[in-house]
């Protein structure tokens, strides 16, 4: 009897499957093009992840290259060993501190961003503002450092001049180790923060707006009901993309450090993509370069899945 009602239900859900395709089609192929997309370049490609236990050779395919060996004996670890060195170390701290910096400044902006536009009341000024604060995101960082040199430049920036003419010296935004790292933490939020407030600003459109009623009821005012309303209504989006930042603490893109860094500050500039640039891929040594991700990715993980554990017994949601 237990096996006929099952029949009978998977029938059930098997008549109602294909109307609901038929219905919902366009919906699954949209779906489809982003699955093609993390397939093709996200999934296929960890088949290389190999490389970092092996001898690599231009001339073999991954499967037929050698097993990394150190005077003829077979060593796994090889390239993992040669990449723990000083200045591996010195970029791991670097991408650590800056990556905890752009999240103590760069976090925090897009959510004050988001409230203070939700509480504009010309719809006008409004846009007018989201448009600007969003042009930032789509500069590369080459432009963006081009102007950063044009206002920053100790000896012919703009900003600085303006400072000469007060009759005190010049700063040296871009040529000194902790005045860059303020240019750099501070360029990054100005970049990101108009973009990050769109996520943000979706989360507030989707509160009940019956809930600041009841609150203007109870004689709250704006602050009040951004407090104990707008927040609250924010807390699983902010949870979710918190989670998603610390896992990439020793990820972090290449461009923008590399476009930033100079000879000058490369103590505190250094981090572990432009790294493996410099020591990895100029230098034709792939099996290295791929020791180094792996590790960046495992450890990224490890930090997302504890975020991530810790977020779910503090009773979030979490990513999943």
């Amino acid at each position: 009897m237990k096996k006929e009602r099952n029949e009978v239900k998977f029938k059930e859900k098997k008549v109602k499957f294909w109307p609901y395709m038929k219905r919902y089609w366009q919906l699954y192929l949209l779906l489809l093009i982003p699955i093609v997309y993390l397939a093709v370049f996200k999934y296929m490609p960890m088949k290389f992840v190999i490389i970092a236990f092996k001898d690599f050779k231009f001339n073999m395919s991954v499967w037929e290259m050698p097993w990394a060996t150190t005077a003829g004996k077979l060593d796994v670890f090889k390239y993992f060993k040669k990449a723990m060195n000083v200045d591996f170390y010195n970029a791991l701290r670097n991408n650590v501190v800056l990556h905890m910096l752009d999240l103590f400044f760069g976090f925090p902006a897009p959510i004050i961003f988001a409230l203070i536009l939700n509480e504009l009341p010309f719809k006008w000024f409004k846009k007018t503002v989201q448009t600007i604060a969003y042009m930032p995101h789509f500069l590369s960082w080459v432009i963006i450092y081009s102007l950063a040199l044009t206002l920053f430049a100790p000896s012919g920036g703009f900003v600085n001049q303006l400072i000469q003419m007060t009759g005190r010296e010049a700063i040296p935004f871009l040529n000194e180790s902790k005045h860059w790292m303020v240019t750099y933490i501070g360029l990054g939020v100005w970049q990101s923060f108009g973009w990050g407030s769109i996520i943000y600003l979706a989360g507030i459109a989707g509160i009940n707006p019956e809930l600041y009623e009841a609150a203007s009821v109870d004689g709250a005012g704006r602050f009040r009901k951004m407090w104990h309303v707008t927040l609250p209504g924010l807390k699983s989006t902010i949870v979710v993309l918190l989670i998603m930042n610390l896992g990439g603490i020793l990820g972090g893109g290449f461009d923008r450090p590399f476009a930033m860094q100079n000879n000058l500050v490369l103590n505190v500039a250094e981090t572990i993509a432009t790294y493996v640039y410099k020591n990895g891929i100029k230098g034709l040594k792939f099996s290295l370069s791929t020791a180094v991700g792996l590790f960046q990715s495992v450890v990224g993980m490890i930090f997302l899945l504890g975020a991530n554990g810790i977020s779910r017994k503090l009773g979030e949601r979490g990513i999943w």
